[in-house]
């Protein structure tokens, strides 16, 4: 089969949208006809090598469609599903799964080398090999994923808005709620409110944070954060740092989300947090990469993010008012300028 897609070929390299041999699926694989895929800060990461992979590769890793055709062994799929596709596959058995941490699960492995999870390659050009971000490439026409990687959605649901819950919604939320861990009464500062950072927000209001500041230079993303549940937000770290002196009477925050694109120190981040948050609950949480590389820095409350939330088999239909948000949501972190987080 013949595909479409938006390859990288090296480092520094421009995206390139090139003509692929797409492979059959393979036991407990899906062929998946995108229908909509999310820009995120994390395709260019691919672009700067910031985070390190192998070359060339098919980019996108937010991304929701239809499935077109199972391979062997699927059980939990059939052609004409709709589905959103989760940027770290989840088998659901192995020991990470069976302990609620399905964002380490085994089949993530070789996420680097953005083979499949059998170690082969589904894509194709002039006799090399073509990767896929995230297992998915998502910036092609269609793709063949591991089943794992796909979670089943109603039908009515819109597709354009689902493809954002692949990455960055789940991220940001998971960032406040699971790697932040807030709670009700505290004070949460987010830093960089982008796709990821607009969803920390999110989380950390839905926590029952007192008060969530919210951090960024571009004045319409501070606003669309006081929307989505932000009480007071800052076009710096000085003027962040300011308010959480006067909001906690000089005690500081129990939370710092990092949510910025790439980051060179986190000083000003650790000084929002509180003494005894240092020492005990409070965390500073980087959702990002530095400009060395991907590091997972951990202290005594530093902790390195990777998909915070715990991806479930079957994304449950949600409150209507998600429907009633979801074209709001879109415009409001689906159509920027390019400055994703």
């Amino acid at each position: 089969m013949k595909t479409k897609a938006a390859v990288l070929r090296g480092i520094g390299q421009d995206w390139e949208v090139t003509e692929l041999e797409l492979d059959p699926p393979k036991a407990n694989e899906v062929l998946i006809r995108f229908v909509a895929a999310g820009l995120c800060h994390s395709d260019d990461h691919l672009r700067t090598g910031d985070i390190p992979v192998r070359y060339p590769i098919v980019g996108g890793h937010e991304g929701a469609g239809v499935i077109e055709e199972v391979g062997a062994g699927v059980s939990r799929l059939k052609p004409g599903d709709h589905v959103v596709c989760s940027f770290l596959p989840t088998c659901g058995h192995c020991r990470f799964c069976a302990q609620g941490m399905t964002n380490l699960c085994d089949l993530g492995a070789l996420f680097v080398d953005n083979c499949l999870p059998d170690g082969t390659f589904r894509f194709h050009a002039d006799g090399e090999d073509f990767g896929q971000m995230c297992l998915l490439g998502t910036f092609s026409q269609r793709s063949v994923v591991s089943e794992h990687s796909c979670i089943k959605i109603d039908d009515d649901l819109p597709l354009e808005t689902v493809a954002l819950v692949g990455c960055g919604v789940p991220t940001g939320w998971g960032t406040a709620v699971n790697a932040g861990g807030v709670r009700p009464g505290d004070t949460t500062v987010i830093y960089g409110i982008g796709g990821v950072g607009i969803n920390a927000v999110q989380g950390a209001a839905f926590a029952g944070a007192r008060n969530v500041i919210a951090v960024d230079p571009l004045e319409f993303k501070r606003e669309h954060a006081m929307e989505f549940g932000a009480t007071h937000v800052a076009a710096d770290a000085a003027a962040a740092q300011e308010l959480v002196t006067e909001l906690t009477r000089g005690v500081g925050a129990d939370q710092a989300l990092i949510t910025v694109g790439v980051i060179v120190n986190l000083a000003s981040a650790w000084r929002y947090v509180r003494l005894v948050s240092q020492l005990n609950r409070g965390q500073v949480v980087r959702r990002c990469v530095s400009k060395q590389g991907v590091v997972v820095a951990m202290s005594l409350a530093l902790l390195g993010m990777l998909m915070a939330i715990y991806m479930v088999r079957v994304l449950p239909r949600p409150p209507d008012t998600l429907h009633a948000q979801s074209a709001h949501m879109s415009a409001s972190i689906g159509d920027h300028d390019g400055r994703f987080r």
